[in-house]
């Protein structure tokens, strides 16, 4: 027989299931990389590391499915190797995605494939664009769907001391067209000198293209300041979350060096 005490807890579980199973996946899940692609890659025959790391000192409590990450107190990042196939091309490898939870547990999330095609010399131009193609291999703690894609277009304009960059993704989890999630991510910055910058970045997430969520979409604001010179060329933001659907504050820290 059961008691009153034992029914409460399993209704409060099934409550607890049934309100995660309810949120869309892309609207909570945790990401290795926060970056707006400008379309510069690295010279033919040259091979360039960057680590890529992102804090949530303050994020949801809640996974966007059973056994993910909780991004309140989690760290996530990878290493990603690139190599300049010819000055329209970049090559580039993910490898490993990892997570260090809020409470000290480490995991590995997978790893990533990609292929980045640009107008070549972006940096010397007025008007750039590109796409880049990732494909991605993940753990069943990372996301429910063990093959996605990315599919990220690159537009921008250099406006004297000033860029304006847009790259409009489209996630795939293979699961139809209309069902293409719409990520965009946009980088307004400020050319204080050739090595200095600062930046206003945005990134969305409005969900699959057949319906976009209401309260659930995603939307976060970087300030950002870039340091591209030697020995490293660094990238730190501080992220706000504009909605309750989002991490209130997020850090970025981004290291990068031809090899």
């Amino acid at each position: 027989m059961r008691t009153p005490g034992r029914l409460r807890e399993r209704v409060a579980v099934s409550l607890a299931v049934a309100a995660i199973a309810s949120v869309p996946q892309s609207a909570l899940a945790q990401t290795d990389e926060i970056q707006v692609y400008n379309a510069e890659i690295a010279a033919p025959g040259v091979f360039n590391l960057t680590l890529h790391n992102n804090y949530t000192p303050d994020g949801l409590k809640q996974p966007a499915f059973p056994g993910d990450v909780i991004s309140n107190h989690s760290l996530n990042g990878v290493p990603e190797l690139a190599y300049g196939v010819t000055d329209w091309l970049e090559a580039g490898l993910y490898f490993p995605l990892y997570s260090v939870r809020g409470d000290g547990g480490v995991q590995l999330d997978g790893f990533k494939l990609r292929a980045l095609f640009v107008d070549p010399h972006a940096a010397e131009k007025t008007f750039f664009y590109g796409v880049n193609f990732e494909f991605s291999f993940n753990s069943k703690r990372w996301d429910t769907h063990a093959y996605t894609s990315e599919i990220r277009p690159i537009v921008g304009w250099r406006l004297g001391k000033v860029d304006v960059i847009f790259n409009p993704i489209l996630d795939n989890s293979y699961d139809g067209l209309s069902r293409l999630d719409f990520a965009p991510e946009t980088r307004v910055a400020y050319n204080i000198s050739k090595v200095w910058a600062v930046a206003a970045e945005e990134y969305d997430d409005y969900g699959p293209l057949r319906s976009f969520y209401g309260h659930q979409q995603t939307h976060e604001l970087f300030g950002v300041v870039d340091f591209n010179g030697k020995p490293v060329n660094v990238e730190f933001g501080v992220g706000f979350g504009l909605n309750a659907a989002t991490d209130r504050l997020t850090l970025k820290l981004i290291f990068s060096k031809d090899l």
